[in-house]
């Protein structure tokens, strides 16, 4: 027989050869074994069930030191995925309770030095099951945590229930594809912990509570959410929390606490949303160009003392544009709308609906760096106006906000109204459009927050998988601007080829040797002429060189050298070589040379005649230089490669007043295209090719120039560059000590091994 999983028969042998000596004696053993195991068990059982009872009275006394978090490994075998699902949405409702001893070490703090390939494991991320899409798109496995309660030493929650936002944001990844309820299988992890107000939670107790978790180790490839952090009246722009390697997808980043390639920015989610999403609102009258006012500020009473005696004078002097609102009068509110007042004319209005009757609405640093209004101007068709140097807008490392705001420095306020008065209308109609694409896409819910963040690093994980630049920032077809194009800074992809663009007037000989030498560079793609003569025509068709690409002509109303720089829509190619019609001395090998060193830096100008600016003490101005030095601070556009971006930036976005100097005198527009790429979008100088330095032409005109009119020449270049840096308010170009030269250039080696052999030397 088998009792217990004992052989009875077994210890029966054993026994009939040794009999207790005792007054037991007479028992065979194996009946006297199956009855002792028999009272074992019994008692066994009967301890069991008294020590479950005593721990169900007292569920409460477990030590977080000495916890086995088995209820985190995973969906069960015999339960469903809803149900899985509702564990982790189990709001308010936790089957597990867990101590938190205040007196433990607080865990590592925040790595401030984190990055994405320093604290982020990508060998997580391998290639499992359900990380291929239909379109072969490669997708990050996340893991959310089951829901847990943890309670202080006094047996009280720490936690409060989930708000609804983030049961949103919950509900969003757990039905997205990029959800698995395998720890083991994934790439992110998701704390079910509510941290998008940290103003509600100690922070001591939440970074012990983190650290706990079965996965967690030094918080590496965690993902913490959180819109609003700090501690109040002073907030700083990075969480209190003690998160070890864990990224932060937060709200209200500043340039030195953003950890470029691992955070992520994300918005501040407005309430008011919900109200819009419920139709209260109605969207045709958000695209509307008639708005009773130019410029709107909301945050009147967060602000600076010196920021709001510049609002006051500023309204005081454009009172028929400018309306500034206060929040002293919100005594009534009205279905989460605020009654706000504005003194000056003795009006109230209702926030966030006056917002929708204004063409641009203010975004000024407060006590937080995010502020839902950024999202609230986005939903009313508003266009933000950004005045806060170091905020990192939300989404920045994938959207191009210039298309969709205006940025303006903090010291630069007063001048508020000169600025956004220089914008076209046009451009402003554009811009309108991109908010609600912008607002639509990526801050109208948490679910597209959310799902916004985790395609960012998929996309850093996955780069392969990443889409085009223009797809982040494409609206509607039948509501995108004229010209479609992005900027460099968030581009990784470049057409093939580049498009010569020759600006000439009557020097026809020296123009069709210019088109014969470009066209023998083998990534030109295109020429175009740019005729700005209109004395003139240009001549037929039969009279232009006979070439293998095409060539197109355009004639221009109006003798401008802005003409140059205009963004023509037959400007296919992401590249232009921008050329005089007096370049014949660059050879194919140059210029093949000088495209590809631009397709490794498109957001450069990358060319090849350089100056340099230099400050004169005894004048106390800036200086042009064309002399040979050691460094350079410009490359002339007479012969550079650059992004067709930078031609919108030219027309629609630089300030007025200099492309209007430039076209009235006739010159600097290259020191103008110089300021502009430097100063509005990579802070970085421009980069000369090859060493040739002499560009004159021998048989052109105007050759055999004065000293008199070279002096004069230099004089007007240098007002050049000090008006412009008065415009700008600053110096915006930056001198650098090197040139790129091919590879093998002055090795002695045969020319067949060289890529690049006719480089001239001067």
């Amino acid at each position: 027989m088998v009792w217990l999983g004992w052989d009875a028969k077994r210890y029966t042998r054993i026994g009939s050869n040794h009999r207790l000596k005792s007054v037991f004696n007479w028992i065979p053993i194996h009946i006297l074994i199956n009855t002792l195991f028999c009272i074992v068990f019994i008692g066994v059982i009967g301890s069991a069930l008294y020590i479950i009872s005593f721990w169900w009275q007292s569920l409460s006394s477990i030590s977080l030191t000495n916890l086995s978090f088995t209820g985190f490994s995973g969906q069960s075998s015999h339960e469903s995925l809803e149900e899985w699902r509702a564990n982790v949405l189990n709001n308010g409702h936790k089957s597990v309770r867990v101590m938190i001893d205040d007196n433990q070490v607080s865990p590592q703090a925040t790595n401030s030095l984190c990055n994405h390939f320093k604290c982020f494991d990508v060998y997580r991320c391998g290639n499992y099951d359900n990380t291929i899409t239909l379109t072969n798109e490669e997708l990050i496995n996340v893991y959310i945590y089951p829901s847990i309660d943890f309670i202080d030493s006094n047996r009280k929650s720490i936690l409060s229930p989930i708000s609804r936002q983030y049961r949103e944001l919950l509900e969003a990844i757990i039905t997205s594809p990029y959800y698995t309820d395998k720890p083991e299988k994934a790439c992110l992890f998701v704390p079910n912990i509510d941290l998008l107000n940290q103003l509600t939670v100690n922070s001591h107790q939440i970074s012990l509570l983190l650290s706990s978790l079965p996965h967690w180790g030094r918080g590496a490839n965690h993902i913490i959410f959180s819109m609003i952090w700090g501690s109040l009246p002073a907030s700083d722009s990075t969480t209190d929390l003690n998160i070890g390697d864990a990224l932060i997808a937060g709200a209200g980043f500043d340039s030195w606490t953003y950890r470029p390639t691992f955070d992520v920015s994300i918005p501040v989610f407005s309430l008011f949303s919900y109200e819009f999403q419920n139709n209260k609102y109605n969207e045709n009258a958000i695209q509307t160009k008639d708005r009773k006012w130019f410029v709107i500020c909301t945050q009147f009473d967060s602000v600076s003392v010196g920021d709001q005696q510049i609002l006051t004078a500023l309204e005081s002097q454009h009172s028929d544009q400018l309306i500034v609102l206060r929040s002293e009068c919100n005594q009534s509110k009205h279905n989460n709308e605020t009654q706000m007042c504005n003194h000056y004319r003795n009006i109230k209005l209702i926030y966030p609906k006056v917002l929708t009757e204004s063409t641009f609405c203010l975004i000024l640093r407060t006590v937080f760096l995010g502020h839902p209004v950024l999202s609230d101007a986005l939903m009313s068709g508003c266009i933000p106006v950004i005045i806060s140097d170091d905020y990192v807008l939300p989404f920045e490392e994938k959207i191009d906000w210039t298309r969709a705001s205006v940025r303006i420095r903090s010291h630069s306020l007063s001048d508020l109204m000169a600025i956004l008065t220089l914008i076209p209308d046009k451009k402003m109609d554009e811009m309108r459009v991109q908010t609600t694409f912008l607002w639509k896409t990526y801050f109208s819910s948490m679910k597209a927050i959310a799902l916004t963040t985790l395609k960012i690093i998929n996309e850093r994980i996955f780069p392969n998988s990443a889409v085009p630049a223009d797809h982040w920032n494409q609206a509607n077809p039948s509501l995108t601007t004229d010209y479609a194009i992005i900027s460099p800074k968030f581009s990784s992809r470049q057409s093939i080829g580049f498009t010569a663009v020759i600006l000439t007037y009557d020097r026809l000989e020296s123009l069709y040797e210019v088109i014969r030498s470009v066209v023998k560079a083998k990534s030109c793609v295109k020429v175009v002429v740019v005729w700005n003569n209109q004395l003139k025509s240009p001549p037929q068709l039969n009279k232009w060189p006979d070439i293998h690409i095409p060539l197109q002509i355009i004639t221009t109303s109006e003798n401008k050298l802005s003409n140059r720089f205009y963004p023509y829509e037959c400007i296919e190619t992401d590249a232009i070589l921008a050329i005089d019609d007096d370049i014949v001395m660059l050879t194919p090998d140059e210029l093949e040379f000088g495209y590809q060193v631009w397709r490794e830096f498109p957001d450069r100008i990358v060319g090849f005649p350089s100056r340099v600016h230099r400050w004169d003490n005894r004048t106390a101005k800036w200086k042009y230089e064309s002399e040979w030095t050691n460094d350079v601070s410009m490359v002339l556009t007479g012969a550079a490669f650059y992004h067709k971006y930078y031609n919108h930036l030219y027309t629609n976005v630089m300030p007025a007043q200099i492309k209007s100097w430039v076209d009235k005198h006739m010159n600097c527009e290259d020191i103008a295209m110089n300021f502009l790429v430097v100063s509005n979008v990579t802070a970085k100088s421009p980069i000369k090719v090859t060493p040739r330095k002499k560009f004159k032409c021998p048989e052109c005109t105007n050759n055999d120039m004065l000293s008199a009119d070279v002096i004069q020449h230099l004089n007007q270049r240098s007002d050049c560059i000090n008006l412009f840096a008065a415009i700008y308010k600053s110096m915006p170009l930056k001198a650098v000590e090197f040139r790129a030269d091919p590879v093998l250039y002055k090795d002695n080696l045969p020319e067949k091994l060289k890529a690049f052999n006719l480089i001239g030397s001067l």
